[in-house]
């Protein structure tokens, strides 16, 4: 059982950007996923979530409006498309999965 995060990177402040989560051999469809980030100095905390069939999506306030979590069932993805980035949104980004160790983390990184 693996999961994989991508799609990080530098960006400017109000610029975009989608990460990816990739899970293996886990039965994906069965169970909501979610999208937590690491700032330096800090705890991890949770970003936003969404149910095995995407019914529903929650999201902490100070990214709502501005991050779309999304997942697509027959590729065992999870996405996070990040719009209007700011500063503060500067982080190591992970998916989560119901019983799957943490993976390596995306870097997003928010500078002019």
């Amino acid at each position: 059982v693996q999961l994989v995060e991508s799609g990080g990177g530098l960006v400017q402040p109000g610029g975009s950007l989608r990460l990816t989560c990739v899970v293996s051999g886990f039965t994906f469809s069965r169970y909501a996923m979610s999208w937590h980030r690491q700032a330096p100095g800090k705890e991890r905390e949770f970003v936003a979530s969404i149910t095995s069939t995407a019914a529903r999506a929650n999201y902490v306030d100070y990214v709502k409006g501005r991050f779309t979590i999304s997942r697509d069932n027959a590729k065992n993805t999870v996405y996070l498309q990040m719009n209007n980035l700011e500063p503060e949104d500067t982080a190591v980004y992970y998916c989560y999965a119901p019983g799957v160790p943490w993976g390596q983390g995306t870097q997003v990184t928010v500078s002019s």
